[in-house]
């Protein structure tokens, strides 16, 4: 299992959302390399990025200081964020250097291009799967579908994909625990990759995260309100 400290970009800087809402913004620094070198420092063998302009937009407005930290850093960095063609992930994984890419709303909306693009790039492209009441939620979260998560994450399968993040809305930013069913669910019934992600407050989530057979925990808000100490964090990965 890894742990996967979040730099969240907005802007230009280093932010936490409320449940996606792009109004209820808490600016943690005003320079994401510093704080994507801290995480490295403290022993993070992997970085999660996500342009969240990007994915409101559709656009990467954030690219230059996605390109700054990959460059400052020695360990491999996702990103994720308004990547919906195949124009954008070649530009991210070919000139910039992202070890993996992390594709939302074009697995909604676009299938046939994720297709094209694991069967290019096979293990770098991961699909991010964020749902609220169980259906997914596209372009930033501000637009749902009818799509069941589940179901998506079995397309997404029987296409190649060998990764996914998911993303419960509703616990996102909220510091009240992961969504362990759906999760569970998830890795029980796909033989993918499960990263999970949104809600993790505390060491005790990690460890039950870890329990069910995840593949890796994004942890986000608990670390910039010291909530989690990474260092512990990742004793909880080795261990």
């Amino acid at each position: 299992m890894i742990i996967y400290p979040a730099i969240d970009l907005k802007q230009g800087k280093c932010v936490r959302l409320l449940q996606g809402d792009m109004d209820k913004t808490t600016v943690y620094s005003e320079n994401p390399v510093e704080v994507a070198q801290r995480w490295e420092a403290l022993g993070a063998k992997f970085l999660h990025l996500v342009d969240l302009d990007g994915a409101f937009s559709g656009d990467n407005p954030n690219l230059d200081i996605i390109k700054d930290i990959v460059q400052s850093v020695d360990i491999p960095v996702q990103v994720g964020g308004g990547i919906r063609d195949l124009d954008r992930i070649k530009l991210m994984l070919e000139d910039i250097g992202v070890a993996r890419v992390i594709v939302g709303t074009a697995a909604v909306e676009v299938p046939g291009m994720v297709k094209a693009a694991v069967d290019t790039y096979r293990s770098r492209i991961a699909v991010g799967l964020d749902a609220k009441d169980g259906k997914v939620a596209t372009r930033g979260w501000v637009k749902n579908s009818r799509l069941d998560v589940l179901a998506l994450a079995r397309d997404m399968e029987d296409m190649g994909v060998s990764t996914v993040i998911y993303t419960d809305i509703a616990k996102d930013g909220m510091l009240t625990g992961p969504n362990l069913e759906t999760t569970k669910a998830l890795v029980e019934n796909t033989g993918m990759d499960i990263i999970a992600s949104g809600g993790v407050s505390r060491l005790e989530d990690i460890s039950r995260l870890k329990a069910i057979g995840v593949s890796g925990v994004i942890v986000g808000k608990a670390l910039y309100t010291g909530k989690i100490d990474l260092r512990e964090a990742l004793r909880i990965q080795e261990g």
